[in-house]
C-alpha cells in the first residue's frame, strides 16, 4: 500500500503539476517561440489547402515590369496616372484604390522643371509656366471618378513628427465600449498632396505589421492613426464602392467583434485584424497598366469592378512574405482580403479558441501525470499519441471545413513535455538497476549480452537455447618466436598483444559479432547470439577479411615505426639486425556454421555466456588446419555453401579432422565480391576444380598438369598459397609412387589439430 501511494503521489508528479501550471502561465504570456510554433502550424494548414479561387468583381491594375519597360521608369508623370484613371473610369470601374502615396509634387510638372533648370531661356520658361500643373491634371481626373487614396503611417513613435497634418473627418459609429485600447496604434501618417486628398472619394491605410518571422499573416481592417480611428485601404474601397455609408466598429469587453461595412458585419480579432485566406498568385486578377494605356486590354474588362492600383515590378520591391511560403505582391494581398470579405471566406480565430487550447492542454497533461503509473512506456506513449492525433485531427477538420484556426501545437508540446518528464524519471530509475547489472556481469560477458540482460533480467539464469551460429576462431602464427623476441620485455609483449587483440575485437564488433573469450593469443567469437542476425554468415566472413587487412596495416605501421627508431642509432649494422628481429603478426582463422547450444554456462556462482556443440569444435579444428594449407582464412562447407556465388572462395580439400568421422569439405576465403567478379579469379576456380577432379579420379598425369595451372593462376593474382601447392605436389609424388586402393574416396584424414 505504501509503495502504491508513493507511486501515485510521489514528488515527480508534484513537480509535473507545478510545471504544468508554469506552462499555462507562459502560454498566456505568448512568447515569440510559442507564437512561431503556432504560426508554423497554421502555415502548414494554409499551404495544404489554399483557398479555391472564385471570380469576383475585383481587379488589380498592375504597374508591372512590362509597363515600366514600355511607359518609362517609375515614378511616372502624374499626367500618365491621370490617363490611367480616365481610361479605367471610361471602361466602367466602380471605384479605384491606390496602393501608392502621392506625397510629393510631381517633379515632371512644367513649373517644377522651370524651378529645377534656371538656365532655361526666358521665353521657354514663360511658355512652360502657362502649361497646367501635372498634379492639378491628376486631381481633375480623380474628381471625375471615385478614387480611394492610400495612406501609410510612420511606424514608430521615434519617427513621429512634432507637427502633424490634420486628418480628414471620417464618419463612423461605435457599438459597444471604446475600441481604441485594443486597436493597433500608429503615431503619424504620410498623406497625399492636399489637392489630391480634397477630391478623393475615400482614404484608406495600407500599412500592416508582420509577425516576428517577417510573414504577413494578419491585416488590420481598422486601426488608430494619430489617435483617430481609420479603415484600411481594402475596407475603405468596399465602403466607397457600396455607397460611401459610414462604417461602424462593434466591440465587447474582450475587444473588437468586427466592423460593420456594406451593411454586413465583418468579424475581426480583438485587435481589429483579420486572417486572410489566400490563394496562390493568379494572373486572372491582374491587368497590366500598359495594356490599359495602349488599348490592348479588352473593352469592358474592368466594368463593374473594384480596382486596386499597385505594382508587381521586381525593382519596386512591394512583395510580402505570406503563409503560403512564397512572396506575394502587396496589392494582391489587398485584393484577396477584399475577396475574403465579399465571399465571407476569411480565416477565423475566435477568442474562445485560446480557452479550448488551454483546457485541452490541462486535460491531456493531467491524464499523463496521473495515469502514468498504470501504463508502461509504450502504452503511455501510444495512448497519448492517440489522444494528440485526435485533437490534431479535430484542429485540421475545423480548418478544412469551417476555416477555424485551433492551435494543436501547444497542447502537443505540453503533453510531450509531461511524457518526457515522467519517462525520464522512469529511465533514471531503470538505469540505476542496469548499472547494478553491468557492475555484476560487465567484467566477464560480452557487451551485447550485458545490454540484453539489462533489458531482460530473467535471463540471469543458467541454461541455454539452440541457435544456428557462425563461429570464428583465430590464433597467432609463430607466437613462440614473438614471445622469444620479448623475453626481456614482458610489458612490451603485453602491450603488443593488447594492441593486436584490440584490432581483432574492433573488426568482430564492427560486424556485429559477440566475442566469447580470449585464450592467450587466440580469440573465439560467434554471430547470431545473443542478438538475432539473419546475415550472420556474411557478417562473420566480412569480419575475418577485415581482421586480415587490419593486421597487415598494423604490421606495416609497426615496421615503419621501428625503421624510424633505427635511423637514430649510430651503428647501422645494429640497426639492420634490430629490423631483422621484428616479426610480423600473422593469424589463421577458422569459420564454421551450424546448430549450437548458446547461453549461460557454469556454476551457480560463476558462469559465462558461451556456445557449445560440434560446429564449435569443427571451427577450432579449421583454424588449426589453416596453417597447413597456407591460407589465412579456412571455411567449413556449410559456411562456404551459404556465401558461394558472392565471395571469392577456393575449394581446398575434403578432410576428416581429428575427433570426427564425417569428412568436411573445406574452402579458402580469398576475398569479397570485388575479387569474385574478376576474370582471374574465375580462371583460378576452373583450374583448381580441374586439379581436384584429377586428384580424386587418381589421374596423376592430369593432376600434375592442372596443378601447374593452379600455381600459374595464383601467381597471376598475386596470391601466396605456396603451402597449398606444396601440399598437393607432395601428395602427387606419394600417390604416384604408392597408388591408393581402387575405392579411395579422396578424403584426407588429418592427424594434426
Amino acid at each position: 500500500m505504501k509503495r502504491w501511494f508513493s507511486k501515485w503521489f510521489g514528488w515527480v508528479r508534484v513537480v509535473a503539476f507545478i510545471g504544468l501550471i508554469c506552462g499555462i502561465i507562459i502560454r498566456i504570456g505568448d512568447p515569440h517561440l510559442l507564437a512561431a510554433l503556432r504560426n508554423t502550424t497554421f502555415d502548414f494548414y494554409h499551404q495544404s489547402k489554399p483557398r479555391d479561387y472564385t471570380p469576383l468583381p475585383v481587379a488589380i491594375l498592375d504597374i508591372d515590369d512590362r509597363s515600366i519597360e514600355e511607359l518609362g521608369q517609375w515614378p511616372w508623370p502624374r499626367t500618365l496616372i491621370a490617363e490611367l484613371v480616365d481610361k479605367a473610369t471610361a471602361d466602367g470601374v466602380i471605384a479605384i484604390a491606390f496602393d501608392i502615396v502621392f506625397a510629393e509634387p510631381d517633379r515632371l510638372s512644367p513649373a517644377q522643371i522651370v524651378d529645377d533648370n534656371p538656365a532655361l531661356p526666358a521665353a521657354l520658361a514663360q511658355e512652360m509656366l502657362r502649361l497646367p500643373d501635372n498634379d492639378a491634371i491628376l486631381a481633375k481626373s480623380f474628381s471625375r471618378s471615385r478614387v480611394i487614396l492610400g495612406q501609410t503611417s510612420i511606424r514608430s513613435f521615434a519617427g513621429s513628427r512634432a507637427e502633424k497634418r490634420e486628418l480628414a473627418d471620417v464618419q463612423f459609429a461605435l457599438i459597444g465600449p471604446d475600441p481604441k485600447p485594443y486597436l493597433l496604434r500608429f503615431p503619424d501618417i504620410v498623406q497625399n498632396l492636399p489637392a489630391l486628398e480634397a477630391v478623393a472619394a475615400g482614404r484608406g491605410m495600407f500599412n500592416a505589421r508582420p509577425d516576428a518571422d517577417g510573414v504577413y499573416r494578419r491585416v488590420p481592417l481598422v486601426m488608430t492613426v494619430q489617435d483617430e480611428i481609420r479603415l484600411g485601404l481594402t475596407p475603405e474601397l468596399l465602403r466607397v464602392a457600396t455607397g460611401s455609408e459610414p462604417f461602424a466598429v462593434r466591440t465587447n469587453e474582450a475587444g473588437l467583434e468586427g466592423v460593420v461595412l456594406a451593411r454586413q458585419l465583418v468579424p475581426t480579432a480583438h485587435d481589429g485584424t483579420v486572417w486572410p485566406y489566400l490563394t496562390p498568385t493568379l494572373q486572372q486578377r491582374y491587368v497590366s497598366a500598359s495594356d490599359l494605356i495602349s488599348g490592348r486590354m479588352p473593352q469592358g474588362r474592368l466594368a463593374n469592378h473594384m480596382v486596386l492600383v499597385g505594382t508587381s515590378a521586381i525593382g519596386l520591391e512591394d512583395f510580402r512574405a505570406t503563409p503560403l511560403g512564397v512572396a506575394m505582391a502587396g496589392v494582391e494581398i489587398h485584393a484577396q482580403v477584399l475577396e475574403n470579405i465579399m465571399e465571407k471566406s476569411m480565416l477565423i480565430r475566435p477568442n474562445y479558441t485560446i480557452a479550448i487550447e488551454l483546457v485541452t492542454t490541462v486535460a491531456l497533461c493531467a491524464l499523463v501525470i496521473i495515469f502514468a503509473p498504470l501504463f508502461g512506456a509504450r502504452a503511455l506513449i501510444f495512448s497519448s499519441a492517440l489522444l494528440l492525433t485526435a485533437f490534431i485531427g479535430a484542429s485540421y477538420y475545423l480548418f478544412y471545413e469551417h476555416r477555424i484556426l485551433l492551435d494543436p501545437s501547444f497542447p502537443a508540446v505540453s503533453t510531450m513535455a509531461s511524457i518526457i518528464l515522467i519517462s525520464t524519471v522512469n529511465y533514471l530509475r531503470e538505469e540505476r538497476q542496469k548499472r547494478e547489472i553491468r557492475g555484476a556481469f560487465g567484467q566477464y560477458v560480452s557487451r551485447d549480452l550485458v545490454e540484453q540482460l539489462t533489458q531482460n533480467q530473467e535471463k540471469l539464469t543458467l541454461g541455454g537455447e539452440s541457435r544456428q551460429l557462425t563461429l570464428l576462431f583465430s590464433d597467432v602464427r609463430g607466437f613462440t618466436a614473438i614471445a622469444e623476441e620479448y623475453r626481456e620485455d614482458p610489458e612490451g609483449l603485453t602491450r603488443l598483444m593488447n594492441q593486436f587483440l584490440n584490432i581483432l575485437s574492433n573488426a568482430i564488433m564492427y560486424h556485429k559479432g559477440t566475442i566469447d573469450k580470449f585464450m592467450g593469443d587466440a580469440v573465439m567469437a560467434f554471430w547470431n547470439a545473443p542478438l538475432d542476425n539473419e546475415d550472420h554468415v556474411r557478417s562473420a566472413c566480412r569480419a575475418a577479411l577485415r581482421m586480415i587487412d587490419d593486421i597487415k596495416s598494423y604490421n606495416t605501421d609497426r615496421m615503419q615505426g621501428v625503421k624510424k627508431s633505427n635511423k637514430k642509432l649510430a651503428d647501422k649494422e645494429k640497426a639492420q639486425r634490430a629490423v631483422q628481429t621484428i616479426h610480423s603478426l600473422n593469424i589463421g582463422i577458422g569459420i564454421n556454421t551450424g546448430q549450437c547450444v548458446v547461453g549461460n554456462m557454469g556454476s551457480d556462482t560463476r558462469f559465462d555466456y558461451t556456445a557449445l556443440g560440434d560446429p564449435v569444435n569443427v571451427a577450432s579444428r579449421l583454424e588449426g588446419q589453416s596453417r597447413y594449407y597456407g591460407t589465412p582464412i579456412l571455411l567449413g562447407q556449410k559456411t562456404a555453401y551459404e556465401i558461394r556465388g558472392e565471395f571469392a572462395l577456393l575449394e581446398l580439400d575434403m578432410i576428416r579432422v581429428v575427433g570426427k568421422e564425417v569428412p568436411e569439405n573445406i574452402f579458402a576465403l580469398l576475398g569479397d565480391e570485388t575479387l569474385f567478379a574478376t576474370p582471374e579469379y574465375k580462371a583460378l576456380v576452373d583450374s583448381n576444380a580441374a586439379m581436384l577432379g584429377a586428384y580424386r579420379a587418381q589421374d596423376w598425369d592430369l593432376m600434375e598438369t592442372t596443378l601447374e595451372n593452379v600455381k600459374t593462376d595464383l601467381e597471376a593474382m598475386g596470391l601466396k598459397l605456396d603451402k597449398y601447392i606444396e601440399l598437393y605436389a607432395t601428395r602427387l609424388a606419394n600417390l604416384s609412387a604408392n597408388p591408393p586402393v581402387p575405392d579411395w574416396d579422396g578424403v584426407f584424414a588429418s592427424t594434426k589439430k
